[in-house]
């Protein structure tokens, strides 16, 4: 499953821009992660970069560790356009929205992992990129975009007793105003 940025085009415009923008900064980081934990799952001398830095060549434990946050990190590209106001079929607006927050949350715990890992790659590589992706993130998920179908975006209502809704059945009064009973 391959995406370009062309095939996914914001829906929002105006204020949304800035939205879409760090969205898509985001999905690109997201995906240069993707491709990193591919080379590292393919075998690439990159393991001093990643995971407390340890090995050079990632043993074949690390490797599948690699191969499935290559489909999470992707996961996460899809996420975050997805909020960000691009159409992403397979993701929801409500999954992207408690999606974007929780990436928010884990990136932030990523940088004080990074900063705390005795591998020099990720302290003053890792650690840098992961606290942009984390704010870019946060920008994004603080957002409210506009949806293709704006009912997307908006969590179900029960009709107000008050006010019926559109598929709300009206009965027919069964007494007149001065209590008697209505002949049909």
């Amino acid at each position: 499953m391959t995406m370009t940025m062309s095939a996914a085009r914001p829906i929002a415009r105006g204020g949304q821009r800035v939205r879409s923008k760090a969205a898509a900064a985001a999905a690109a980081g997201f995906t240069g992660f993707a491709v990193f934990q591919l080379a590292l799952a393919l075998g690439a001398p990159l393991g001093r970069a990643a995971m407390g830095g340890a090995h050079t060549y990632l043993p074949a434990g690390l490797r599948m560790v690699s191969g499935i946050a290559v489909l999470i990190w992707l996961l996460a590209a899809l996420v975050v356009l997805r909020r960000g106001g691009y159409r992403v079929p397979l993701i929801s607006a409500r999954a992207a929205r408690g999606g974007t927050w929780v990436l928010t949350g884990l990136l932030s715990l990523g940088v004080l992992l990074n900063l705390a890992s005795p591998s020099s790659w990720e302290r003053f590589l890792q650690a840098p990129i992961t606290a942009i992706l984390a704010t870019l993130c946060l920008i994004v998920a603080r957002s409210r975009p506009r949806a293709a179908n704006p009912a997307e975006d908006q969590e179900p209502r029960e009709p107000s007793p008050a006010r019926p809704g559109p598929n709300t059945k009206r009965s027919e009064p069964t007494s007149t105003s001065c209590g008697l009973p209505r002949t049909p």
